[in-house]
């Protein structure tokens, strides 16, 4: 008897996975292919300068507490027109301006008050 000659070569199975590694069963087609980010919504400017400008404002300068409120409502405007993001910072800006604002005008009350109470007058001197 004589004996078969060995193969030079390994033959190749057939359910060897392509180079990407996936194994494709017989008779199903290749997955299809992950589908792309949407790009990202433009933030609107002037909602980041409201709120920055009424936190700023509330801890340096309350008068200008306004100024911030003012910009977060003229914010809030353009995004519903232009479907921006941004709009929870706006609201941040317009709730921290009207709140600096109230603290400016209680003070600013209290202040004219005592002014015509004369709570800051001089004391009176004291004679023994």
């Amino acid at each position: 008897m004589t004996e078969p000659s060995a193969p030079t070569e390994p033959t190749p199975s057939p359910a060897q996975p392509p180079a990407t590694g996936y194994v494709v069963p017989p008779g199903y087609a290749m997955p299809p292919q992950p589908m792309a980010y949407a790009p990202a919504r433009k933030t609107n400017g002037l909602a980041i300068a409201a709120l920055v400008t009424s936190i700023v404002a509330f801890n340096l300068c309350f008068p200008l507490t306004f100024v911030g409120a003012i910009m977060g409502h003229v914010a809030r405007r353009r995004i519903r027109e232009t479907g921006e993001d941004g709009d929870g910072l706006a609201l941040g800006g317009i709730v921290v301006g009207w709140i600096g604002a109230a603290i400016t005008l209680a003070g600013t009350a209290l202040i004219v008050y005592g002014i015509a109470n004369g709570f800051f007058d001089e004391p009176a001197p004291i004679v023994y």
